[in-house]
């Protein structure tokens, strides 16, 4: 058995870690660029010290004014978790300074090696607070609903992810997009609702809502508890984007973007002029 001692130098190392870890992955994002793998830092499975490492640099960021808006929620898709070695679903901040005007243009500057992802986006009305949150009380709180797309990205080197990397890479978050009209949840079918993102006028991906955790709202749910659990729950106002609907695009300079989900609404982006 581990001594007092031995435990508070372990968990010091640790902590000397994520900070390392954290500080890494914050140049890389402000320096547009990529790191190795995260394997001197973190165990390929360690979930736990990636939050932590994601936790460091959504205090960071928060302190130096960009503005949490919201959450976006990854690895819905059961093919995906099976092929990364995880069961659950993770998660990444979004802050207002990633969202791309709909109908505008990312600059490919800004962007390593995008990939594009046709999502369901949510809009709470109240709090959701409970880590034990019921089904119905996550839907209730649920104020609008909207199509958009999530541009995804990340900063260790050619996408050699393991579940750890993009845990601590913010959810391999970028960029999203957002439609312009919001729609009550009332009467909206968000599980056989049909999914089509076409790249230049060409067919690109297909999906539905099940492919999000089997609903959508699943999905939603699942984040309200574990964010409280963690006791930073979800706001009102708070934007969610649920999951990706069907497989992801990789994005070229010059590529028009346009995600038409049925019932739900479109919305679109440039990545860099047409050339």
């Amino acid at each position: 058995m581990s001594s007092p001692t031995e435990t508070d130098q372990s968990r010091s190392a640790a902590a000397d870690r994520f900070d390392e870890a954290a500080r890494q992955l914050c140049d890389a994002y402000r320096q547009n660029t990529t790191i190795p793998p995260m394997r001197a830092f973190l165990e390929p499975s360690d979930i736990e010290g990636a939050y932590a490492v994601q936790a460091i640099n959504t205090r960071r960021w928060v302190e130096e004014g960009r503005k949490l808006v919201g959450r976006k929620i990854g690895l819905t898709a059961k093919s995906v978790q099976q092929q990364i070695g995880v069961d659950q679903p993770d998660f990444g901040a979004l802050f207002a300074d990633m969202q791309v005007p709909n109908g505008g243009t990312l600059d490919p500057a800004r962007a390593i090696g995008p990939k594009a992802e046709a999502e369901i986006a949510f809009i709470l009305g109240r709090d959701l607070d409970d880590p034990e949150a019921p089904h119905d009380a996550v839907v209730a709180a649920i104020e609008g609903v909207l199509p958009a797309i999530e541009i995804v990205d990340s900063r260790i080197a050619d996408w050699k992810i393991s579940v750890a990397d993009t845990i601590a890479d913010n959810g391999s978050s970028a960029f999203f997009v957002l439609g312009d009209d919001v729609l009550a949840p009332s009467g909206l079918d968000l599980y056989s609702c049909g999914m089509v993102m076409e790249i230049n006028g060409a067919v690109a991906s297909l999906g539905a809502g099940a492919a999000c955790l089997d609903h959508p709202y699943n999905a939603v749910q699942w984040l309200a508890r574990t964010l409280a659990a963690a006791g930073e729950p979800l706001r009102a106002g708070d934007v969610i984007l649920s999951g990706a609907l069907g497989p992801m695009a990789t994005l070229q300079p010059g590529d028009q973007v346009r995600i038409q989900i049925g019932g739900v609404g479109a919305c679109a982006f440039s990545y860099g002029p047409q050339t």
